[in-house]
């Protein structure tokens, strides 16, 4: 049920709790706006998702089968009304769409509801932030992750698969999700804090962010009225976030006294040093606190959950793992995996992009501060307005047979087929997540070393599930362990 603007028509003002009801126009509006017979003409609506129930909304479809339920909302139109408890929440659903809220509108849109719900633990880093602090913070980070830092950084990432790779045994049994998730989490740690100063952080991380990862997303698509109420969810995500919050505020606190930030060079010291070239400000330790909890929420959840996915996905396809293990030995050999290799291991490369793919970020929200116009709607100051990545690269109207693991999409002749604004693995505009190179230069360097080296066998019994957090995680992916023989 899609509908395009027509020029010069008048247009559904959609305010939230109000379905139908004509928002007051803007005053630029008013003065150029008359009476005439074309604002009788009828107007577009938003289509309610089905499903909703007095006071809840949609919540319980939410809790029940998210994944498929935001991927449902395509079949009712290019914008879609879905209800968190009273409050509307605005999905669109196209790529055209998600392009106007991340990038030709961006500037109208600040951080929506799920970002309001992940503050307890990220504070006002950069995934929080809005406006000239944004600005201001992505100035100060960029640099961390230049591309000749990500070249230092590569040392650590391919020391640590490789310990990971000499700890395995033949025949042990592991959990992808846990192995893999210990992996992106000392990685990180070990680029985040050289020394031990770090380490209580990486225990806390350990222990937390599966936690806080696990209540997010539910957080943010229930009502409001319901964080007050001392459920468990509730409990355990303020608890997990206040633990984390405390040990990151105690390990700032240390290295500013000791001057950590004069005397290394790990991502911590370069936050304690950083200066604004245009202001000359520097971050306060309360500002360094958020960013580093951002950079460990997000590097250590989309990493592992990419990882685990990627040998699940090998595993079932055994001629894609044969063409992937023949080209790092045709690049790599015997040595350890260099920040060299990354760019020709295409075939990884191939790989990495159709997991993100199918395994991508579940749902994102933007909060509009200025009246908008998506999709021939106009929506007020204030509406929630969401899209869900995972659902959109799911689409079979963008991509042929959409839910298959196909890999050859991504080759050139291929590839050029997808529209750019369809495949939006780390969001886009000034919004684009600063760490995706780390994290596909991670990736790569992983999967080279441990698939050089080792087999994944699927234990019989289980079939990973698809379960709900700020990415598409599994519920668990029991592999056993086979030496490759050269």
């Amino acid at each position: 049920m899609a509908w395009a603007h027509r020029p010069g028509a008048a247009t559904h003002h959609a305010e939230p709790g109000r379905p139908g009801h004509r928002a007051a126009r803007h005053p630029r509006e008013q003065r150029s706006t008359s009476l005439s017979v074309q604002s009788l003409a009828p107007q577009p609506s938003v289509p309610r998702a089905p499903g909703r129930l007095p006071l809840l909304g949609h919540v319980l479809r939410l809790w029940r089968d998210p994944l498929g339920f935001l991927s449902s909302l395509r079949d009712h139109g290019e914008i879609v009304r879905v209800d968190l408890g009273t409050m509307p929440m605005y999905v669109v659903t196209t790529p055209e769409l998600v392009r106007e809220v991340t990038v030709t509108q961006a500037r109208s849109f600040e951080k929506g509801r799920f970002f309001d719900r992940l503050r307890p633990l990220a504070g006002n880093g950069l995934a929080n932030s809005d406006g000239e602090l944004h600005r201001r913070n992505r100035r100060l980070i960029q640099p961390m992750f230049h591309p000749t830092r990500i070249a230092r950084y590569s040392a650590v990432m391919s020391a640590n698969a490789a310990a990971m790779s000499d700890r395995w045994r033949e025949g042990q049994e592991i959990e992808l999700e846990e192995e893999m998730a210990r992996y992106a989490v000392e990685t990180l740690a070990e680029t985040l804090f050289s020394t031990d100063i770090g380490r209580p952080a990486v225990e806390a991380v350990r222990t937390n962010l599966p936690i806080v990862l696990k209540n997010l997303l539910l957080r943010a698509a229930s009502p409001k009225a319901l964080d007050r109420l001392p459920i468990r969810a509730n409990r355990d995500f303020d608890e997990a976030a206040a633990n984390l919050r405390r040990v990151i505020d105690e390990v700032v606190a240390t290295a500013r006294s000791t001057g950590h930030g004069d005397s290394h060079n790990d991502l911590l010291a370069l936050l304690l040093a950083a200066q604004d070239s245009e202001t000359g400000e520097s971050l306060t330790d309360v500002e360094v606190r958020d960013e580093l909890s951002t950079l460990l929420f997000a590097g250590a959840e989309t990493t592992a959950a990419t990882l685990a996915w990627t040998l699940h996905e090998l595993a079932r396809h055994r001629d894609v793992e044969e063409q992937v293990v023949a080209e790092i030995r045709d690049v790599v050999g015997d040595r350890p995996v260099t920040i060299e290799d990354v760019p020709k291991l295409e075939a990884i490369r191939r790989v990495l992009d159709e997991v993100v793919r199918l395994h991508g970020v579940t749902m994102l929200m933007r909060r509009a501060t200025a009246p908008v116009t998506l999709g021939g709607v106009d929506l007020p100051v204030g509406a929630e307005v969401a899209f869900s990545l995972y659902a959109l690269h799911r689409d079979e109207r963008t991509y042929r047979d959409a839910h298959r693991f196909d890999p050859d999409r991504w080759l050139p002749a291929r590839r050029a087929e997808i529209p750019r604004e369809a495949y939006v693995p780390f969001g886009a505009g000034n919004r684009k997540c600063i760490g995706d190179a780390f994290m596909w230069t991670e990736a790569t360097i992983a999967l080279a070393t441990w698939l050089a080296r080792w087999r994944f066998e699927p234990v019989p019994g289980h079939t990973p599930k698809e379960t709900v957090s700020a990415v598409a995680h599994a519920d668990r992916i029991p592999m056993t362990l086979t030496r490759r023989t050269p």
